[in-house]
């Protein structure tokens, strides 16, 4: 199976939508992954997600499915005590790695900047989310890897639409990386495309192969092309 995880675009976070510039990017991004055999198209519930795949599925002819878990994660203090940046997981990242405090380390929820921080609930949640919704789709978590518990001839590739936080949160998990440390490597894109390849033999225990990340080439290049041709 090959799973594709994409970012939302350019959010008016307020109304929970896309903006202007956003839905281009979708329309950008619906025609990039176009002959990528998308065969299921999945989303977070929330707005600008859902626009997003729904830009896809205009052009793969494909209904969109709602995963709920996968709405972006939120932050702050759980019991009112002061937490750094509010709990905002990107610039705790940032600031673990200016005190040269490791962040693949695996107890990180045990650092002050998580253990009153809301996100380390909702890392907890997708994580363990993730597993029973690839079960379903044929791949059953064993420790640190993936039986697949059925023969595929060819992968089949599905479209997982969601956030910069729950992408972090569940592809960490997925590949065995720290939540703090998926901060700090992936600042995902608007539309963002990143491939996730796993192993299609019956029975196999693998870590699925990372195949692409965070590819936006399709707006920086589709936009200008757009922006030229008016």
């Amino acid at each position: 199976m090959r799973l594709i995880i994409v970012r939302h675009g350019e959010p008016d976070y307020k109304n929970d939508c896309l903006t202007d510039t956003g839905k281009i990017q979708a329309d950008l991004a619906a025609e990039r992954l176009k002959d990528e055999g998308i065969e299921e198209i999945w989303s977070s519930p929330l707005g600008r997600a859902l626009e997003t795949a729904e830009a896809a599925s205009k052009v793969l002819k494909l209904p969109v499915k709602t995963v709920d878990f996968m709405r972006e994660v939120s932050w702050g203090s759980t019991d009112g005590s002061p937490v750094f940046a509010d709990g905002h997981p990107w610039d705790i990242a940032d600031e673990i790695a200016h005190r040269g405090i490791e962040l693949n380390r695996w107890d990180w929820r045990e650092l002050p900047y998580f253990r009153n921080n809301r996100v380390v609930g909702c890392v907890d949640m997708i994580e363990k989310k993730i597993d029973e919704w690839l079960e379903g789709l044929g791949y059953v978590r064993e420790g640190s890897y993936y039986r697949h518990i059925a023969e595929e001839e060819q992968h089949k590739t599905i479209a997982l639409f969601c956030h910069g936080g729950s992408s972090c949160a569940a592809m960490g998990h997925i590949l065995n990386l720290p939540f703090p440390y998926m901060c700090a490597l992936f600042h995902m894109e608007y539309t963002g495309i990143t491939i996730l390849r796993f192993d299609k033999k019956e029975g196999t225990g693998t870590l699925p192969c990372l195949e692409l990340a965070n590819d936006g080439r399709h707006i920086h290049e589709g936009h200008y092309h757009r922006l030229d041709s008016k």
